[in-house]
């Protein structure tokens, strides 16, 4: 038992900076309290003495505010930091070396008996208010981005972002792609450049930059077909597009409270 506290302890000291001496974890680090509690409620749940391991349960979330099923398994070296608010459910399986943050949540979407929580292989990190729903699997490494909803399986290495959940994969790109104009063309139609940078791992940021890259293919064969039928003697595109400006696209007043604060800092902008 000393050996497992003792393997809990350094776990902390690993994963936490803030972690300053054995005492201070030992008496403020509710995360590892309620792992300890655990610990002996799943035994008495394996021992069938539900109602009892249920009531150890519950004193637990009382004094931790950490909420852990008794059927729950745990691996080693498992770390909740900060804790607040998480939910482990009863056919949850967690593997080592994993850590969760405050809020998460790993729940289930089913009333039916048997397996219907996750299973979180060894060394996942899920973020801070993350859900992981349902019967699926975070193989080992995955990492799951704060406040994503995730109900599908992650394979090994994977980071996982997003409502619903989706996977993110860094885009690699040939070292003589041009992308400047995703700049000009973003400036252009009022997009922030990170939005559209070619390598922003959001998949929704990549759609919009692959979105803008289709728009500059359109205008520039446009652009070739007015210049040969107005070659051969015809007159078209001859009006210019209308401009886009940022606050087409913006509250008013969201605008004014920019300037505001803009004029605060520097009256001269």
């Amino acid at each position: 038992m000393f050996e497992r506290l003792k393997e809990d302890i350094k776990s902390v000291y690993h994963r936490d900076p803030a972690a300053r001496n054995t005492f201070e974890i030992l008496t403020n680090y509710p995360g590892l309290h309620a792992i300890w509690i655990h610990r002996l409620s799943h035994r008495l749940w394996k021992g069938r003495w539900f109602w009892l391991a249920r009531s150890l349960s519950t004193f637990s979330r009382w004094l931790t505010g950490i909420e852990i099923h008794p059927g729950a398994t745990l691996g080693r070296r498992f770390f909740i930091d900060h804790g607040m608010g998480v939910v482990i459910g009863e056919t949850a399986e967690i593997g080592n070396d994993v850590t969760l943050y405050h809020g998460v949540t790993l729940g289930g979407t089913s009333w039916n008996a048997g397996k219907r929580h996750p299973t979180l292989a060894d060394n996942v990190v899920v973020g801070a208010g993350a859900k992981v729903l349902g019967p699926i699997t975070m193989h080992k490494g995955v990492k799951v981005g704060s406040n994503s909803v995730v109900v599908r399986d992650v394979p090994e290495g994977a980071t996982v972002v997003g409502i619903p959940g989706r996977i993110i994969t860094p885009k690699t790109n040939s070292p003589d792609t041009d992308h400047s104009h995703r700049q000009r063309i973003a400036k252009k139609y009022g997009f922030d450049a990170y939005a559209v940078a070619s390598d922003n791992p959001d998949p929704i940021a990549n759609a919009i930059g692959a979105m803008v890259d289709h728009v500059h293919l359109i205008d520039t064969k446009v652009e070739e077909m007015c210049k040969e039928i107005n070659r051969m003697g015809g007159k078209v595109c001859g009006k210019s597009l209308p401009n886009l400006e940022l606050d087409d696209f913006s509250d008013s007043e969201l605008v004014k409270d920019i300037q505001k604060a803009r004029d605060a800092f520097d009256p001269h902008i």
